[in-house]
């Protein structure tokens, strides 16, 4: 792997863990949210990942990269998979009569955001969004060492 294939898995680490973080803080904003455009109560929404893949290479050298002993562990980082409605999680009811959402019972349904829930996902995310930047640092300080030794 080489050094500037570094700096794109750390920037696709950045940009996936960010658009986590907005998602994350969406939720957060709308976990009081009982009536959207279409009148029901918002659903948290979550995101997943997956390893980008290198685009369609020949069947001989993807074999010689498969038998290379380096190879066989080099990422080529990650993307955004999917935006997916969390339809598992139960909406929370809530009796409040007062509430104009209320139904003819006097219960409201709120949405199945959990607030301990999405602040320790944006915790993992931050971290994960600083990890990253730390890596993409060290490999940027590997490629000025190198043109240092270059130099003399």
């Amino acid at each position: 792997m080489g050094i500037f294939s570094s700096f794109g898995i750390n920037a696709s680490g950045l940009t996936a863990e960010r658009y986590r973080m907005d998602v994350i803080s969406e939720n957060i904003a709308n976990s009081e949210t009982t009536r959207t455009e279409d009148g029901t109560p918002y659903v948290r929404k979550v995101v997943t990942f997956r390893e980008r893949q290198n685009p369609v290479a020949a069947f001989s050298s993807m074999l010689a990269s498969t038998r290379s002993k380096y190879n066989r562990f080099a990422g080529n980082g990650v993307k955004v998979d999917g935006l997916y409605k969390d339809e598992t999680t139960e909406m929370k009811m809530v009796y409040d009569p007062s509430h104009p959402d209320a139904d003819e019972n006097g219960y409201v349904w709120y949405p199945n955001v959990d607030i301990v829930t999405e602040m320790t996902n944006l915790i993992d995310a931050s971290r994960a969004y600083e990890a990253n930047a730390t890596a993409f640092n060290t490999s940027k300080q590997i490629a000025l060492k190198g043109l240092e030794i270059g130099k003399g």
